[in-house]
């Protein structure tokens, strides 16, 4: 429980501390190395609507089997996930994985008790709603920010003190994050499940105190590619990389 408590012990305000660098935007060039054909999703699939949920509890967008994987740790309540996200996830979906060439799988790094809620709540759903509930959260971060803020810090640390198995569903009441997946699918009773489920949520706290210790993660968005973690400048020099190892 150690983890959990260290959650729920941080400020309100931390769901709008700054979570990495200014990304460059600029142009990058990659350098043309070999290209790897396109692998064809077996029939009657689509690269782009296959998710597979890793032994650790991740989840992989694509050919499980791609010979270019892309990792991403990222934070549901980082402003500079939910900006790579609206630059970047659309390519990444439509032109990387829908190849056959790459996977992307997102690797959730919690970072205070907001973030683990509407991380929670993601994954009440079934697998293939995955990415694209977490996309509309991060396309939604602002409206929650402001929803959360409205609470003030009084009734924020009243809700964190309540039990484990009633901490997450007041939350999500609290800020509108019920409502919020409610319009999409994940009902108040399912979510309320999800919600409740302490060792799910001791998980998700265990994989981030995981990769702060093994893979160095100090800030999200940070990246690897087939285990290589990438110095992250921005989303082209991040497609460069992907396309000087064959994805074109």
């Amino acid at each position: 429980m150690k983890r959990i408590i260290s959650l729920i012990a941080l400020p309100l305000m931390l769901s709008l501390a700054a979570c990495g660098g200014e990304a460059d935007t600029g142009d990058a060039t990659a350098t043309k190395g070999e290209a790897i054909a396109a692998i064809p999703a077996p029939a009657g699939q689509n690269w782009t609507e296959t998710v597979t949920k890793t032994p650790e509890g991740y989840f992989v967008l694509g050919n499980p089997a791609a010979p270019i994987k892309l990792v991403e740790y990222a934070s549901l309540t980082c402003s500079h996930c939910a900006d790579f996200a609206e630059t970047a996830f659309a390519t990444i979906r439509d032109k990387y994985v829908a190849s056959g060439r790459v996977s992307f799988e997102l690797r959730n790094f919690v970072r205070e008790p907001l973030d683990l809620t509407a991380s929670m709540l993601t994954r009440c759903g079934p697998e293939t709603s995955y990415f694209a509930l977490t996309e509309q959260v991060l396309a939604n971060q602002a409206d929650i920010f402001t929803k959360a803020q409205a609470l003030g810090q009084q009734r924020f640390d009243q809700v964190l003190a309540l039990p484990d198995n009633q901490r997450y569903v007041a939350l999500a009441e609290a800020t509108g994050l019920t409502d919020f997946f409610a319009q999409r699918g994940i009902s108040r009773d399912q979510a309320n499940q999800c919600l409740t489920d302490v060792d799910a949520a001791r998980a998700m706290a265990d994989n981030t105190g995981k990769a702060t210790r093994e893979d160095k993660i100090q800030g999200t968005p940070t990246f690897f590619i087939n285990g290589r973690q990438v110095d992250f400048t921005g989303w082209p020099a991040l497609e460069a990389e992907l396309q000087t190892m064959g994805a074109r």
